[in-house]
């Protein structure tokens, strides 16, 4: 890919996964690193969604189950299942969040060309979490919006409300 092609969208690389029989695209360049599923230390009070916390050389990095946070019911823990870590947030406003998800599989090349507008309706998640629709082998892969999926203020929120983690209207 030449510096120009590259120029129209920074996300044109996209790290493939699944959650149970769905796949989804996250940008590569917010992917830090993925582990296999850790021990996680539980967190009192937190939100569903929020597994819990893990130790990341030093820091304190909370672990979302990405299931949960879409409305579903936790995915069962199989060999395949991980934990990707992620940099979301803008500026100076950057920190890490792992989310739980059941195998990864690829990483893919999707032109701008190739992503779609989120659907307006009939999808399974908030719309505002879907950044696009990638067109993709015939297929379509959603491409999530990180920084509204794992809004961190929204998900310290639902601490107090966790009755719908991720099906509250926004």
């Amino acid at each position: 890919m030449s510096h120009d092609q590259s120029r129209g969208d920074e996300h044109q690389q996209y790290l493939t996964f699944r959650l149970g029989d769905e796949t989804y695209a996250l940008p590569i360049l917010a992917v830090k690193e993925i582990l296999e599923y850790p021990n996680l230390t539980t967190v009192p009070l937190m939100a569903r969604c929020v597994r819990g916390i893990l130790n990341l050389r030093g820091s304190v990095v909370p672990v979302v189950d990405l299931a949960v946070r879409f409305g579903r019911a936790a995915g069962a823990q199989t060999r395949r299942t991980c934990v990707v870590i992620l940099e979301i947030g803008a500026g100076d406003e950057r920190s890490d969040i792992g989310v739980v998800v059941d195998a990864v599989n690829q990483v893919i090349d999707i032109p701008p060309a190739e992503i779609e507008p989120p659907p307006s309706f009939g999808a399974r998640l908030r719309t505002d979490f879907i950044r696009g629709m990638g067109k993709v082998e015939g297929g379509f892969v959603v491409i999530l919006d990180t920084a509204r999926a794992l809004s961190i203020d929204e998900i310290a929120r639902l601490g107090f409300d966790t009755a719908s983690d991720g099906v509250r209207a926004a």
